[in-house]
């Protein structure tokens, strides 16, 4: 049983990156559209969707008691309150990367995003920083400072995109609720901002919106993609152990290097080459450190001297 339940958060975790890694194909399918516009429409249809499934699965009474609980408490309604304006702002980001034809800087961010999340542990949850985790943060930060130097232009894309979603991870740690309640309340904190903006484009262009079109059916359908990958994530995540989640992580900025390089023809020159190739190490050093074996290796060698 034990196995089953392995294989299935295998199977549920990979499917949630490799939905992740391919989304850029689906943003640029809607590029002609503004990327706050596109956001809105995800936000607004994420929230759809998930008044949806909360109904179809009858979860309308526990998710309005939890709702209940967190309005009372002041600290979690500011944590999830932070953490619905800081995932919006990666997917703007995100969204804007894709369709500004910066889908290996994307995929940079998100690579380098497990690193950004140790620094946030150290500084604000004072975790102690391992010689290893030193180690992979120093290899990246060379990465960084590589791009930039022959560049001339620091990768802020890649930064914010790590950031936020950092920023995000560590918001969701003050705020003990599932992913499916987790993102019904995030997007409805922010769907009125998102329905008063939809509403302005349209008075603006001063014509209704054609409801029938292909891209109007990509930008509803914006809240499957959103909530799905999401929800298979929740559901194979706690199947399976936290350093193979730190795997298979990976999934996602790998399909978006690939897709950036070859669907979509980026730039990747020998400066990039260089970048990656130190991020790839640190992100090997990294997960290498987190296992059981590394570390009864490491305990028999400090014994032996």
């Amino acid at each position: 049983m034990e196995n089953k339940d392995f294989k299935a958060g295998v199977l549920y975790t990979s499917a949630a990156y490799i939905l992740w890694g391919f989304l850029p194909i689906y943003w640029k399918l809607v590029q002609d559209v503004p990327a706050g516009e596109i956001l809105a429409h995800r936000i607004v249809w994420s929230f759809v969707f998930m008044a949806l499934l909360l109904s179809f699965l009858k979860k309308w009474r526990p998710f309005i008691l939890e709702s209940k609980q967190i309005i009372r408490d002041k600290q979690k309604l500011i944590g999830i309150t932070l953490a619905s304006v800081v995932i919006s702002i990666n997917w703007l980001v995100f969204i804007w990367a894709v369709n500004s034809d910066h889908v290996v800087q994307a995929s940079l961010g998100y690579y380098i995003n497990p690193l950004i999340s140790i620094i946030l542990g150290m500084v604000v949850l004072k975790e102690k920083l391992t010689k290893w985790q030193l180690v992979s943060f120093l290899l990246a930060a060379a990465g960084v400072v590589n791009l930039t130097v022959s560049f001339g232009v620091f990768p802020w894309v890649s930064i914010l995109l790590a950031l936020s979603f950092g920023l995000y991870g560590l918001l969701k740690k003050t705020v003990a609720i599932s992913a499916m309640f987790g993102l019904a309340i995030e997007t409805l904190i922010v769907t009125p901002i998102a329905l008063v903006y939809l509403v302005g484009v349209q008075t603006a262009a001063g014509s209704s919106p054609d409801l029938v079109s292909p891209t109007t059916g990509l930008l509803i359908l914006s809240g499957v993609a959103t909530a799905v990958p999401l929800l298979l994530f929740a559901s194979g995540a706690q199947r399976i152990p936290l350093s193979m989640v730190g795997f298979l992580q990976y999934f996602a900025p790998t399909l978006m290097l690939f897709i950036g390089v070859f669907l979509y023809d980026e730039t990747f020159t020998h400066a990039h080459l260089v970048s990656f190739t130190c991020i790839w190490a640190a992100l090997a050093i990294y997960t290498i450190s987190r296992t059981k074996w590394f570390h009864h290796l490491e305990t028999r060698f400090s014994k032996s001297y």
